[in-house]
């Protein structure tokens, strides 16, 4: 795993100085002790400094830990829902809320959206409800510590595959910095202006006060070509050639949403008394980002393809609300042969080319609001007690809409511009820490640790627009045929505008319910949602010997909606020599459910073979989900083991390797989709949201994971040309396997990217130099192979299959198909910056992030997604993997930054 001792702690600043980045820095990361540092912990802990987060031209906190920390891995998320507003990381393979985030060492607040989306953009934290840490200012950020080992039993819940603790910046001074950079690709698309600032100074001799912000703003970038069905219809329609959306360029953009934001961070400190001090720090952002979504096609056209084996005839379907008119004319009140709520099947009828001649592509808004406040007092005692009472209050809220789309199932009455509603998290915490140290007699006092939480989440979901979600009048129409004055008969089969299967004499016409590309929140499922906790903990460490420490902990929690928990932890660490010391961990977590697992409610939209279908999330405890067999959620359990060495044969060398098993028991996932049919709508009238032919999902403890992997981090200081050079060579080896699980919740292709769709393998040599003004920085980070099986699936053979079942090469849904993912290629990114220190305060920085413009490999024709002629693409426009793998698929991206600091 990537770390941040000296070389990696080094920026571009020229006036980084060694102590910022020295290996022996002092840690506050899993333990309770106050004279720890990152090679005499017993627990592996990496110390990014400064100067490497801000070193970064990313925007988004997410992508700066990504291109440091090689077993942090987020996607690209390119056209992903709300999951592109809201990306989940993953952490040494475990989901995003595995992962504790803190700020100060104090607990940052879950973000508001639940992941919900299915797709390999998701798949490692499906399900999730993680930290968004895109709301943190780099320049706002001292040092970032990241704890690569369970921390349950000393944090709470989620700490499972370990914490990241953002250490905020309380120095004295100024600093501002501006960034313009873009890729350079597509004409120099993925424009991005960054402009960030920091202040601190003093209350008198009593504290200091400090504010940090950044504004940036993205253009987007587009990595897809024209959808065929575009091609087509642009050859067929030459004169609304230009209405197709986005005209000239592709209908459907896969790249990086344009965005915009801004972020604060205010960090604080007052000394009350010589032995206490009063500190306030928060976090304030707002984000808003605009995507596209699918093209939906308004004709139904052929192309050529190749499946990877054969040269053949795809048929690209126009979307269902282009398929057949919506018929306006109601039977007459009181007809006996054509009953009320049907329709005449005549002339008076309703296209949606009316409101897009050539198609539409709908454009989902997100706008994202952070706020989290913590204040508290610590302080000390002659008897070397301390204590640290805080408290504090967050909330993160996400407001989802949409435009340039519209209700099919309310025909001319279709609204284009929808409101969704708006998610929200909100957290209040209570902390009381408190340690003493016992003299027994060992080589050093032991730090008795003790303390209390209490914790308090609340889920709320605000009603959307009534079309957002709703079916309308022309969801369902029973179609009736005038054959004399006043007397009806129903459309036979031969003459339905729709196909219907043989012997059918009614003929039944439906359009989806609620918006085209997602759902807002109905009223039966708006509302808010609580969870309380308390719990207690205890632990006990120090030095048994000048050679030999070791530490244990334990914890009590209580949550109101599924009961107790206990954990603890043991670690150690003996040094065999003085260059020499091994250390090993083990300990007991777990990851209670959180409000919004519990009672998220979502509709989105997928295509199946062409046909808009509505995919339906819903809380364990509604009517819907249980009818389908929902039960109440538990707690994820886990069993941490890790081992190591670190080795410091002289003083400018360190090597640390550390190998670690996360066992990971009832995890939360979500179910297989359960097809709604008429039959079910009638028994429960509320399923007609989802509509016939759409379907059903819901949260359950599904499966068991067990991850396996070794970190190797070695850095090496020296000079060279007159200057100062750090290095570091970091490496991390992770794999997951699902052990056991329920084949209703885990399919055939999760199998495989939960296994493989973070690389295995990933390295990252880091290098620093600097002499007087000048500063060099590069990176070389290596990818190994991965998979995407949900996105890019291959059935290559089956199993055992029951009698008579034959699964069809794209059927990812029968146990018994043995499927694997298209394999991307390995990659290495090389990144390489120069800067120059002028005028003392003045420090240009020139760069680039992937210099040499690599690309992941492109999709692969197959059956399941052949490449047409026309385009050289998949059907949707896409050339490459749509999560964008663990690079990206924006290619290489250039910068200059100017530094001012006083």
């Amino acid at each position: 795993m990537a770390s941040a001792d000296v070389a990696m702690a080094q920026g571009a600043d020229a006036d980084t100085t060694a102590e910022e980045a020295a290996p022996g820095s002092i840690v506050v990361l899993g333990t309770r002790r106050t004279d720890r540092s990152a090679t005499d912990s017993a627990s592996p802990v990496d110390v990014i400094g400064a100067a490497e987060l801000q070193q970064q031209p990313a925007a988004n906190m997410l992508d700066v830990v990504k291109n440091i920390v090689p077993s942090f891995f987020v996607p690209q998320n390119t056209i992903s829902d709300a999951s592109t507003f809201v990306r989940a990381p993953s952490l040494r393979g475990l989901p995003a809320d595995n992962i504790l985030v803190m700020l100060n060492g104090k607990r940052f607040n879950r973000s508001a959206l639940v992941q919900v989306y299915t797709g390999g953009d998701t798949a490692l934290s499906f399900g999730s409800q993680g930290a968004d840490i895109s709301s943190i200012p780099s320049i706002a950020v001292s040092n970032l510590q990241v704890l690569r080992d369970g921390a349950t039993a000393q944090y709470g819940s989620d700490a499972i595959g370990g914490v990241l603790n953002y250490g905020l910046r309380d120095d004295i001074g100024f600093e501002a910095q501006g960034l313009y950079g873009q890729n350079y690709d597509n004409g120099g698309d993925g424009e991005t202006w960054q402009v960030s600032g920091y202040g601190g100074v003093r209350l008198g001799d009593a504290g200091f006060i400090s504010l940090a912000g950044e504004y940036s703003d993205t253009n987007g970038t587009s990595r897809g070509v024209q959808r065929p069905s575009a091609v087509n219809f642009a050859n067929q329609f030459p004169d609304l050639a230009d209405q197709l959306p986005n005209f000239p360029g592709p209908v459907q953009i896969w790249g990086t949403s344009p965005s915009h934001g801004w972020k604060f961070i205010l960090n604080s400190e007052l000394e009350l008394a010589p032995n206490a001090t009063f500190y306030l720090f928060g976090n304030l952002a707002r984000s808003k980002a605009d995507q596209s979504f699918n093209y939906r096609e308004a004709v139904t056209t052929t192309a050529t393809r190749f499946d990877g084996t054969n040269n053949t005839t795809g048929t690209l379907s126009a979307n269902s609300a282009f398929r057949h008119p919506i018929f306006l004319t109601t039977c007459p009140t009181g007809n006996a042969t054509c009953p009320a709520g049907g329709f005449v099947r005549d002339t008076n009828v309703f296209n949606f080319t009316d409101f897009y001649p050539a198609g539409f592509t709908p454009r989902f808004v997100g706008v994202t609001k952070q706020a989290i406040g913590v204040v508290g007092v610590r302080g000390d005692m002659d008897s070397g007690f301390t204590y640290d009472v805080s408290g504090s209050l967050a909330r993160q809220s996400l407001n989802l809409s949409m435009y340039n789309s519209l209700a099919p199932s309310y025909g001319p009455d279709s609204q284009t511009e929808f409101e969704f509603g708006t998610l929200i998290q909100r957290e209040i915490n209570l902390n009381l820490d408190m340690t003493y140290p016992l003299d027994v007699g060992f080589a050093s006092p032991l730090t008795l640790s003790g303390g209390a939480e209490f914790r308090r989440e609340e889920y709320e979901a605000t009603e959307g627009d009534p079309q957002s979600y709703g079916a309308g009048p022309y969801a369902v129409q029973q179609l009736f045929d005038r054959v004399s004055d006043g007397v009806y008969t129903p459309t036979s089969a031969a003459d339905c505008p729709v196909a219907q299967a043989a012997g059918v004499t009614t003929c039944t016409v439906t359009m989806p319910p609620a918006a085209s590309g997602y759902g807002g929140t109905s009223p039966t499922f708006a509302g808010k949602s609580s969870e309380k906790s308390y719990g207690f903990y205890v632990g006990l460490e120090g030095d048994i010997t000048e050679r030999f420490s070791m530490g244990v902990a334990g914890r009590y929690e209580h949550y109101e909606n599924f009961g107790s928990t206990t954990v603890g932890k043991v670690n150690a660490r003996l040094e065999l020599s003085d260059s020499l010391a091994i250390r090993a961990t083990a300990g007991t977590g777990f990851h209670a459910p959180s409000p919004g697992q519990n009672n998220v409610q979502v509709l989105t939209t997928t295509f199946i073979q062409g046909n808009q279908v509505q995919v339906g999330t819903y809380p364990v405890t509604s009517d819907i989900a249980q009818y389908f067999g929902a039960t109440t959620l538990g707690p994820e359990e886990s069993t941490n083991f890790g081992a190591g060495f670190v080795l410091e044969p002289t003083n400018n060398l360190t090597v640390t390797v550390d190998a670690y098993s996360i066992k990971v028991r009832d995890r939360i996932g979500i179910s297989q989709t359960f097809n709604v049919t008429a039959d079910d709508i009638v028994a429960l009238p509320s399923l007609a949201g989802v509509g016939e032919g759409g379907s059903v999902q819901y949260f359950t403890n599904g499966f068991d994971t067990r991850t396996r992997g070794v970190d190797v981090v070695a850095t090496y200081r020296t000079g060279l040309a007159d200057g100062d050079l750090n290095m570091t060579l970091a490496y991390n080896y992770n794999k997951s396997k699902v052990t056991d699980f329920d084949d209703g919740v885990i399919g055939a292709t999760q199998l495989i990217d939960i296994k493989y769709l973070a690389p295995n393998h990933r390295a990252t040599f880091a290098a620093n130099w600097s002499s007087g003004p000048w500063a060099i920085n590069l990176r070389e980070s290596y990818f190994g192979t991965w998979r995407d099986s949900n996105d890019y699936p291959l059935r290559v053979g089956n199993i055992t299959c029951p009698s008579g079942v034959s699964p069809a090469p794209d059927d990812r849904t029968t146990p018994c198909a043995i499927f694997d993912g298209q394999h991307f290629g390995a990659k290495f990114i090389t990144d390489l910056d120069v800067s120059y220190t002028f005028a003392e305060k003045y420090t240009l920085t020139v760069g680039a992030n992937n210099l040499f413009n690599t690309y992941p490999d492109k999709i692969a024709a197959t059956i399941n997604n052949p490449i047409y002629d026309s385009t050289g693409s998949i059907s949707n426009g896409s050339i490459y993997p749509r999560p964008g793998g663990p690079f990206g698929i924006n290619g290489g991206f250039w910068y200059a930054r100017i530094r001012v600091k006083y």
